[in-house]
Protein backbone atom coordinates (compact mmCIF):
# COMPACT_ATOMS: atom_id res chain seq x y z
CA UNK A 1 0.00 0.00 0.00
CA UNK A 2 1.23 3.41 -1.20
CA UNK A 3 1.79 5.90 2.13
CA UNK A 4 -0.96 8.27 2.16
CA UNK A 5 -0.07 12.10 2.14
CA UNK A 6 -2.42 14.43 4.64
CA UNK A 7 -3.77 17.50 3.47
CA UNK A 8 -3.42 19.27 6.67
CA UNK A 9 -0.66 22.34 6.94
CA UNK A 10 2.77 20.72 7.73
CA UNK A 11 4.53 21.15 10.86
CA UNK A 12 7.63 23.26 10.74
CA UNK A 13 10.78 21.38 10.21
CA UNK A 14 12.95 23.37 12.41
CA UNK A 15 9.94 23.08 15.83
CA UNK A 16 10.80 19.50 15.29
CA UNK A 17 14.24 19.54 15.62
CA UNK A 18 14.28 21.71 18.36
CA UNK A 19 11.56 20.30 20.19
CA UNK A 20 13.90 16.52 20.33
CA UNK A 21 17.10 17.82 19.95
CA UNK A 22 18.30 16.24 17.08
CA UNK A 23 20.33 17.79 14.41
CA UNK A 24 19.26 18.35 10.94
CA UNK A 25 21.82 15.42 9.70
CA UNK A 26 20.63 12.93 12.17
CA UNK A 27 16.77 14.09 11.74
CA UNK A 28 17.18 13.58 7.44
CA UNK A 29 18.83 10.17 8.10
CA UNK A 30 16.25 8.90 10.29
CA UNK A 31 13.68 10.36 7.84
CA UNK A 32 15.76 8.28 5.21
CA UNK A 33 15.87 4.65 7.06
CA UNK A 34 12.14 5.09 7.49
CA UNK A 35 11.33 5.27 4.54
CA UNK A 36 13.91 2.90 2.64
CA UNK A 37 13.02 0.44 5.35
CA UNK A 38 9.21 0.50 4.22
CA UNK A 39 9.76 0.43 0.34
CA UNK A 40 12.84 -1.94 0.10
CA UNK A 41 12.51 -3.63 3.84
CA UNK A 42 13.11 -7.78 1.79
CA UNK A 43 16.08 -5.83 0.32
CA UNK A 44 17.13 -4.04 3.39
CA UNK A 45 16.54 -7.56 5.36
CA UNK A 46 18.89 -8.82 2.99
CA UNK A 47 21.92 -7.09 3.31
CA UNK A 48 22.03 -6.64 7.07
CA UNK A 49 22.00 -10.64 7.35
CA UNK A 50 24.89 -10.77 5.05
CA UNK A 51 27.00 -8.47 7.43
CA UNK A 52 25.64 -10.98 10.10
CA UNK A 53 23.72 -8.31 12.41
CA UNK A 54 21.79 -9.78 15.20
CA UNK A 55 17.92 -11.05 14.28
CA UNK A 56 16.83 -8.15 16.92
CA UNK A 57 18.88 -5.53 14.62
CA UNK A 58 16.76 -6.44 11.65
CA UNK A 59 13.65 -5.32 10.94
CA UNK A 60 10.01 -7.64 11.71
CA UNK A 61 9.00 -8.66 8.61
CA UNK A 62 7.88 -11.44 7.78
CA UNK A 63 9.97 -12.02 4.40
CA UNK A 64 8.16 -14.93 2.15
CA UNK A 65 9.93 -16.60 -1.28
CA UNK A 66 8.31 -14.55 -4.62
CA UNK A 67 5.29 -16.76 -5.69
CA UNK A 68 4.91 -17.45 -9.29
CA UNK A 69 2.32 -19.15 -10.75
CA UNK A 70 3.44 -21.51 -13.83
CA UNK A 71 1.55 -22.05 -16.78
CA UNK A 72 -0.76 -24.83 -16.60
CA UNK A 73 -0.96 -24.44 -12.75
CA UNK A 74 -4.96 -24.67 -11.55
CA UNK A 75 -4.18 -25.03 -7.61
CA UNK A 76 -3.54 -22.41 -5.04
CA UNK A 77 -0.09 -21.42 -5.89
CA UNK A 78 2.33 -23.15 -3.77
CA UNK A 79 6.03 -23.63 -5.32
CA UNK A 80 6.48 -26.80 -3.02
CA UNK A 81 6.69 -24.90 0.20
CA UNK A 82 4.18 -26.28 2.19
CA UNK A 83 4.73 -29.92 1.12
CA UNK A 84 7.53 -31.88 -0.42
CA UNK A 85 5.24 -34.54 -2.55
CA UNK A 86 8.49 -36.33 -2.86
CA UNK A 87 9.31 -36.91 0.53
CA UNK A 88 6.48 -39.74 1.69
CA UNK A 89 5.92 -43.32 2.51
CA UNK A 90 3.88 -46.13 0.40
CA UNK A 91 0.60 -47.48 1.67
CA UNK A 92 -1.26 -50.51 0.72
CA UNK A 93 -4.39 -49.39 -1.81
CA UNK A 94 -5.99 -52.00 -3.09
CA UNK A 95 -9.08 -49.93 -3.38
CA UNK A 96 -7.47 -47.48 -5.62
CA UNK A 97 -4.79 -49.19 -6.91
CA UNK A 98 -3.68 -49.90 -9.84
CA UNK A 99 -5.29 -47.16 -12.08
CA UNK A 100 -6.11 -49.18 -14.60
CA UNK A 101 -5.38 -53.12 -16.02
CA UNK A 102 -2.47 -54.27 -17.85
CA UNK A 103 -5.18 -55.73 -20.41
CA UNK A 104 -6.87 -52.45 -20.91
CA UNK A 105 -4.32 -50.25 -22.58
CA UNK A 106 -3.02 -51.72 -25.51
CA UNK A 107 -0.10 -49.63 -26.12
CA UNK A 108 1.89 -51.43 -23.34
CA UNK A 109 4.92 -52.69 -24.62
CA UNK A 110 5.31 -56.97 -24.19
CA UNK A 111 8.80 -55.91 -22.16
CA UNK A 112 6.57 -54.14 -19.43
CA UNK A 113 3.79 -56.16 -19.63
CA UNK A 114 4.51 -58.76 -16.46
CA UNK A 115 1.45 -60.30 -15.54
CA UNK A 116 1.15 -61.42 -19.39
CA UNK A 117 4.34 -62.64 -18.94
CA UNK A 118 3.55 -64.57 -16.33
CA UNK A 119 4.23 -62.66 -13.30
CA UNK A 120 2.17 -64.54 -10.68
CA UNK A 121 1.61 -61.84 -7.76
CA UNK A 122 -0.24 -58.42 -8.26
CA UNK A 123 0.83 -57.14 -5.09
CA UNK A 124 3.35 -54.50 -6.54
CA UNK A 125 0.11 -53.13 -8.29
CA UNK A 126 -1.48 -52.08 -5.20
CA UNK A 127 1.07 -49.48 -3.16
CA UNK A 128 -0.06 -45.74 -3.35
CA UNK A 129 2.40 -42.83 -2.59
CA UNK A 130 1.47 -41.03 0.90
CA UNK A 131 3.30 -37.74 1.22
CA UNK A 132 3.88 -36.51 4.88
CA UNK A 133 2.60 -33.34 4.70
CA UNK A 134 -0.22 -33.46 2.15
CA UNK A 135 -2.06 -36.05 -0.01
CA UNK A 136 -1.58 -35.91 -3.79
CA UNK A 137 -4.67 -34.62 -6.14
CA UNK A 138 -5.86 -37.90 -7.60
CA UNK A 139 -4.99 -38.50 -10.82
CA UNK A 140 -8.13 -37.10 -13.51
CA UNK A 141 -7.17 -37.87 -17.19
CA UNK A 142 -10.57 -35.52 -18.26
CA UNK A 143 -9.12 -32.63 -16.78
CA UNK A 144 -6.17 -33.39 -18.24
CA UNK A 145 -7.18 -33.83 -21.56
CA UNK A 146 -9.69 -30.64 -20.90
CA UNK A 147 -6.42 -28.67 -19.89
CA UNK A 148 -4.29 -29.66 -22.64
CA UNK A 149 -6.65 -29.22 -25.41
CA UNK A 150 -4.78 -28.01 -28.49
CA UNK A 151 -1.14 -28.80 -26.72
CA UNK A 152 1.51 -31.17 -27.28
CA UNK A 153 3.41 -33.04 -24.42
CA UNK A 154 6.72 -34.60 -25.35
CA UNK A 155 8.71 -37.32 -23.18
CA UNK A 156 12.78 -37.12 -23.92
CA UNK A 157 15.25 -39.42 -23.01
CA UNK A 158 15.43 -43.37 -22.63
CA UNK A 159 13.64 -46.34 -22.06
CA UNK A 160 12.88 -45.41 -18.65
CA UNK A 161 11.35 -42.05 -19.61
CA UNK A 162 9.49 -44.12 -22.76
CA UNK A 163 8.24 -46.30 -20.00
CA UNK A 164 6.71 -43.38 -18.07
CA UNK A 165 5.50 -41.78 -21.90
CA UNK A 166 3.34 -45.97 -21.97
CA UNK A 167 2.19 -45.06 -18.44
CA UNK A 168 0.79 -41.61 -18.99
CA UNK A 169 -0.84 -42.41 -22.51
CA UNK A 170 -2.44 -45.89 -20.51
CA UNK A 171 -3.55 -43.49 -18.02
CA UNK A 172 -5.29 -40.97 -20.48
CA UNK A 173 -6.57 -43.20 -23.22
CA UNK A 174 -8.91 -45.07 -20.55
CA UNK A 175 -11.14 -42.15 -21.03
CA UNK A 176 -11.13 -41.80 -24.52
CA UNK A 177 -13.56 -43.88 -27.29
CA UNK A 178 -11.47 -46.61 -29.64
CA UNK A 179 -12.17 -44.29 -32.57
CA UNK A 180 -11.18 -40.69 -31.28
CA UNK A 181 -7.09 -41.98 -30.43
CA UNK A 182 -4.73 -43.29 -32.17
CA UNK A 183 -0.46 -44.07 -31.37
CA UNK A 184 2.13 -44.31 -34.61
CA UNK A 185 5.90 -44.59 -33.92
CA UNK A 186 8.22 -42.88 -36.71
CA UNK A 187 11.87 -43.63 -36.01
CA UNK A 188 12.64 -41.94 -33.01
CA UNK A 189 9.03 -40.36 -32.08
CA UNK A 190 6.63 -42.09 -30.79
CA UNK A 191 3.18 -40.42 -31.01
CA UNK A 192 -0.51 -40.53 -28.87
CA UNK A 193 -3.25 -38.92 -30.20
CA UNK A 194 -6.31 -38.15 -28.39
CA UNK A 195 -8.04 -36.70 -31.58
CA UNK A 196 -11.29 -34.98 -30.19
CA UNK A 197 -9.21 -33.16 -27.82
CA UNK A 198 -6.30 -31.78 -30.12
CA UNK A 199 -3.89 -33.38 -27.50
CA UNK A 200 -0.78 -35.36 -28.54
CA UNK A 201 1.61 -36.95 -25.77
CA UNK A 202 4.54 -38.12 -27.80
CA UNK A 203 8.15 -39.57 -27.16
CA UNK A 204 11.21 -39.09 -28.58
CA UNK A 205 13.84 -41.69 -28.46
CA UNK A 206 17.39 -39.60 -27.15
CA UNK A 207 19.24 -41.38 -24.24
CA UNK A 208 21.79 -38.94 -23.73
CA UNK A 209 20.17 -35.74 -25.29
CA UNK A 210 23.60 -34.99 -26.99
CA UNK A 211 24.00 -36.68 -30.45
CA UNK A 212 25.12 -40.13 -30.10
CA UNK A 213 26.51 -43.46 -31.90
CA UNK A 214 23.40 -44.95 -29.66
CA UNK A 215 20.69 -42.89 -31.18
CA UNK A 216 18.96 -45.30 -33.09
CA UNK A 217 15.83 -46.29 -31.35
CA UNK A 218 15.88 -50.17 -32.46
CA UNK A 219 19.48 -50.79 -32.73
CA UNK A 220 21.51 -49.44 -30.01
CA UNK A 221 22.86 -51.54 -27.89
CA UNK A 222 26.68 -50.40 -28.38
CA UNK A 223 28.79 -50.80 -25.47
CA UNK A 224 31.31 -48.23 -26.64
CA UNK A 225 29.06 -45.51 -26.36
CA UNK A 226 30.15 -42.09 -27.49
CA UNK A 227 28.36 -38.57 -27.06
CA UNK A 228 29.08 -35.81 -29.11
CA UNK A 229 29.59 -32.11 -27.65
CA UNK A 230 27.32 -29.35 -28.31
CA UNK A 231 24.99 -31.45 -30.63
CA UNK A 232 21.56 -30.70 -28.90
CA UNK A 233 20.54 -29.41 -31.71
CA UNK A 234 20.98 -32.23 -33.25
CA UNK A 235 17.82 -34.01 -31.62
CA UNK A 236 16.31 -30.44 -30.12
CA UNK A 237 15.14 -29.85 -33.78
CA UNK A 238 12.78 -31.83 -33.12
CA UNK A 239 11.30 -30.61 -29.84
CA UNK A 240 10.17 -27.49 -31.03
CA UNK A 241 6.94 -26.09 -30.79
CA UNK A 242 6.05 -28.57 -27.82
CA UNK A 243 3.86 -27.12 -24.69
CA UNK A 244 5.13 -29.55 -21.73
CA UNK A 245 8.26 -31.51 -22.36
CA UNK A 246 9.68 -34.22 -19.89
CA UNK A 247 13.50 -35.00 -20.08
CA UNK A 248 15.06 -37.91 -18.40
CA UNK A 249 18.82 -39.15 -19.15
CA UNK A 250 21.33 -41.30 -16.60
CA UNK A 251 21.83 -45.08 -17.23
CA UNK A 252 23.47 -44.49 -20.66
CA UNK A 253 26.39 -42.03 -19.02
CA UNK A 254 26.78 -45.37 -16.54
CA UNK A 255 29.74 -46.70 -18.08
CA UNK A 256 32.35 -46.52 -15.51
CA UNK A 257 34.00 -43.63 -14.32
CA UNK A 258 34.85 -42.09 -17.45
CA UNK A 259 32.72 -41.10 -20.90
CA UNK A 260 33.86 -41.04 -24.31
CA UNK A 261 33.15 -37.53 -25.63
CA UNK A 262 33.34 -36.65 -28.95
CA UNK A 263 34.72 -33.24 -30.05
CA UNK A 264 33.51 -32.69 -34.04
CA UNK A 265 31.31 -34.21 -36.11
CA UNK A 266 30.90 -38.21 -36.24
CA UNK A 267 31.52 -37.57 -40.17
CA UNK A 268 34.69 -36.62 -39.78
CA UNK A 269 37.36 -39.14 -40.98
CA UNK A 270 39.70 -38.59 -38.36
CA UNK A 271 37.59 -38.39 -34.59
CA UNK A 272 38.55 -36.32 -31.78
CA UNK A 273 37.52 -38.48 -29.23
CA UNK A 274 37.99 -37.56 -25.37
CA UNK A 275 37.64 -39.16 -22.23
CA UNK A 276 36.63 -36.88 -19.31
CA UNK A 277 34.98 -37.72 -15.93
CA UNK A 278 31.17 -38.79 -16.19
CA UNK A 279 30.17 -35.96 -14.25
CA UNK A 280 31.85 -33.52 -16.00
CA UNK A 281 30.35 -35.55 -19.68
CA UNK A 282 26.90 -35.37 -17.58
CA UNK A 283 27.45 -31.61 -16.89
CA UNK A 284 27.73 -30.88 -20.49
CA UNK A 285 24.12 -32.81 -21.64
CA UNK A 286 22.73 -30.80 -18.61
CA UNK A 287 23.81 -27.24 -20.04
CA UNK A 288 23.04 -28.03 -22.89
CA UNK A 289 19.35 -28.59 -22.56
CA UNK A 290 18.90 -26.03 -20.45
CA UNK A 291 20.65 -23.75 -22.71
CA UNK A 292 18.03 -25.63 -25.46
CA UNK A 293 15.48 -24.60 -23.49
CA UNK A 294 16.20 -21.02 -22.66
CA UNK A 295 16.33 -20.40 -26.83
CA UNK A 296 13.59 -22.59 -27.87
CA UNK A 297 10.87 -22.52 -25.23
CA UNK A 298 8.78 -19.21 -24.18
CA UNK A 299 8.81 -20.49 -20.64
CA UNK A 300 5.50 -17.97 -19.78
CA UNK A 301 3.86 -20.62 -21.73
CA UNK A 302 5.06 -23.85 -21.44
CA UNK A 303 7.01 -25.99 -18.91
CA UNK A 304 9.73 -28.37 -18.47
CA UNK A 305 10.31 -31.37 -16.46
CA UNK A 306 13.54 -33.35 -15.71
CA UNK A 307 12.97 -37.00 -13.95
CA UNK A 308 16.05 -37.73 -11.69
CA UNK A 309 17.64 -41.00 -11.85
CA UNK A 310 15.95 -44.35 -11.99
CA UNK A 311 17.48 -46.93 -9.48
CA UNK A 312 17.65 -50.13 -10.54
CA UNK A 313 18.45 -53.49 -7.82
CA UNK A 314 21.27 -55.33 -8.96
CA UNK A 315 22.83 -56.65 -6.04
CA UNK A 316 21.05 -57.95 -3.37
CA UNK A 317 23.95 -57.15 -0.55
CA UNK A 318 22.49 -53.52 -0.84
CA UNK A 319 19.61 -54.27 0.65
CA UNK A 320 21.01 -57.03 3.39
CA UNK A 321 20.11 -60.05 1.87
CA UNK A 322 23.21 -62.77 0.53
CA UNK A 323 25.21 -61.48 -2.46
CA UNK A 324 24.39 -63.01 -5.39
CA UNK A 325 20.74 -62.16 -5.86
CA UNK A 326 18.87 -58.93 -7.38
CA UNK A 327 14.94 -58.14 -8.00
CA UNK A 328 14.27 -61.62 -9.13
CA UNK A 329 11.86 -63.29 -6.67
CA UNK A 330 11.48 -59.95 -4.93
CA UNK A 331 7.83 -59.61 -4.05
CA UNK A 332 7.97 -56.74 -0.54
CA UNK A 333 9.96 -53.36 -0.65
CA UNK A 334 12.57 -51.90 1.26
CA UNK A 335 11.35 -50.72 4.79
CA UNK A 336 14.85 -48.94 5.25
CA UNK A 337 13.65 -44.99 4.89
CA UNK A 338 17.05 -44.03 4.32
CA UNK A 339 18.12 -46.67 2.11
CA UNK A 340 20.15 -45.73 -1.24
CA UNK A 341 21.36 -48.29 -3.32
CA UNK A 342 25.35 -48.55 -4.72
CA UNK A 343 23.43 -48.01 -8.25
CA UNK A 344 22.40 -44.46 -7.82
CA UNK A 345 25.68 -42.44 -7.97
CA UNK A 346 25.29 -39.26 -5.58
CA UNK A 347 28.12 -37.33 -7.30
CA UNK A 348 25.28 -37.44 -10.51
CA UNK A 349 22.24 -36.34 -8.55
CA UNK A 350 24.70 -33.41 -7.58
CA UNK A 351 25.35 -32.36 -10.70
CA UNK A 352 21.81 -32.09 -11.81
CA UNK A 353 20.80 -30.65 -8.38
CA UNK A 354 23.44 -27.65 -8.57
CA UNK A 355 23.09 -27.10 -12.47
CA UNK A 356 19.41 -26.41 -11.72
CA UNK A 357 20.18 -24.28 -9.37
CA UNK A 358 22.79 -22.25 -10.54
CA UNK A 359 19.97 -21.48 -13.32
CA UNK A 360 17.27 -20.95 -11.79
CA UNK A 361 15.97 -18.45 -14.51
CA UNK A 362 15.26 -21.36 -16.08
CA UNK A 363 12.14 -23.04 -14.05
CA UNK A 364 12.65 -26.59 -14.79
CA UNK A 365 10.51 -28.77 -12.84
CA UNK A 366 12.89 -31.25 -10.82
CA UNK A 367 10.77 -34.88 -10.74
CA UNK A 368 12.70 -36.09 -7.66
CA UNK A 369 11.51 -39.81 -8.06
CA UNK A 370 14.76 -41.25 -7.13
CA UNK A 371 14.37 -42.09 -3.41
CA UNK A 372 10.78 -43.21 -3.48
CA UNK A 373 11.70 -45.81 -6.16
CA UNK A 374 14.27 -47.15 -4.50
CA UNK A 375 12.48 -48.88 -1.84
CA UNK A 376 10.56 -50.68 -4.63
CA UNK A 377 13.10 -53.33 -6.02
CA UNK A 378 9.38 -55.71 -5.98
CA UNK A 379 8.48 -53.37 -8.96
CA UNK A 380 10.71 -54.32 -11.69
CA UNK A 381 10.00 -56.37 -14.81
CA UNK A 382 13.03 -58.96 -14.10
CA UNK A 383 12.11 -62.09 -16.06
CA UNK A 384 8.52 -61.59 -16.74
CA UNK A 385 9.15 -59.64 -20.11
CA UNK A 386 9.29 -60.58 -23.49
CA UNK A 387 12.98 -62.10 -24.33
CA UNK A 388 14.23 -60.97 -27.66
CA UNK A 389 16.61 -63.80 -28.29
CA UNK A 390 16.13 -67.28 -27.01
CA UNK A 391 17.42 -68.24 -23.28
CA UNK A 392 19.93 -70.66 -22.87
CA UNK A 393 19.99 -73.39 -20.43
CA UNK A 394 22.59 -71.65 -18.59
CA UNK A 395 20.50 -69.05 -18.18
CA UNK A 396 17.20 -71.10 -17.88
CA UNK A 397 18.80 -72.52 -14.72
CA UNK A 398 19.67 -68.91 -12.79
CA UNK A 399 17.01 -66.65 -13.65
CA UNK A 400 18.84 -64.28 -11.91
CA UNK A 401 21.39 -64.27 -14.76
CA UNK A 402 18.69 -62.80 -17.03
CA UNK A 403 16.36 -60.72 -14.85
CA UNK A 404 15.46 -57.26 -16.05
CA UNK A 405 15.93 -55.00 -12.64
CA UNK A 406 16.06 -51.72 -14.70
CA UNK A 407 12.98 -51.36 -16.14
CA UNK A 408 9.50 -51.24 -14.29
CA UNK A 409 6.12 -53.53 -14.41
CA UNK A 410 3.21 -51.33 -15.89
CA UNK A 411 0.79 -50.62 -13.92
CA UNK A 412 2.91 -50.23 -11.44
CA UNK A 413 5.91 -47.46 -10.30
CA UNK A 414 6.04 -45.07 -13.33
CA UNK A 415 2.02 -44.55 -12.74
CA UNK A 416 3.19 -42.91 -9.59
CA UNK A 417 5.65 -41.35 -11.31
CA UNK A 418 2.85 -39.39 -13.71
CA UNK A 419 0.77 -38.62 -10.53
CA UNK A 420 3.69 -36.23 -9.29
CA UNK A 421 4.15 -34.70 -12.64
CA UNK A 422 -0.05 -34.48 -12.91
CA UNK A 423 0.16 -32.78 -9.53
CA UNK A 424 3.32 -30.37 -9.95
CA UNK A 425 1.64 -29.40 -13.42
CA UNK A 426 -1.79 -28.44 -12.28
CA UNK A 427 -1.26 -28.02 -8.23
CA UNK A 428 1.71 -27.50 -6.53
Amino acid sequence: MKPSFSSSPPVAYSSILRKNGLSPFLFTLIIFMILFSYFYGEDLAEVLGQFGLPDSTQPTVKLEKKRVRLPFSIGEVDNGESCNVFKGKWVKDEATRPLYDESDCPYIQPQLTCQAQGRPDKEYQNWRWQPYGCNLPRFNATMMLDSLRGKRMLYVGDSLNRGQFISMVCLLQSVIPSHAKSFITNGSLSTFTAKEYDVTVEFYWAPFLLESNSDDAITHRISDRVARNNSINTHGNNWKGRDIIVFNTYLWWMTGLKMKILEGSFGDEEKNVVEISTEDAYSLAITSMLAWVKENMDLSKTRVFFTSMSPSHQKSQDWGEQPGGNCYNQTTMIKDPNYWGSDCRKSIMRVITELLHQHEEIPVTFLNITQLSSYRKDAHTSIYKKQWNPLTPEQLAKPVSYADCVHWCLPGLQDTWNELLFAKLFYF
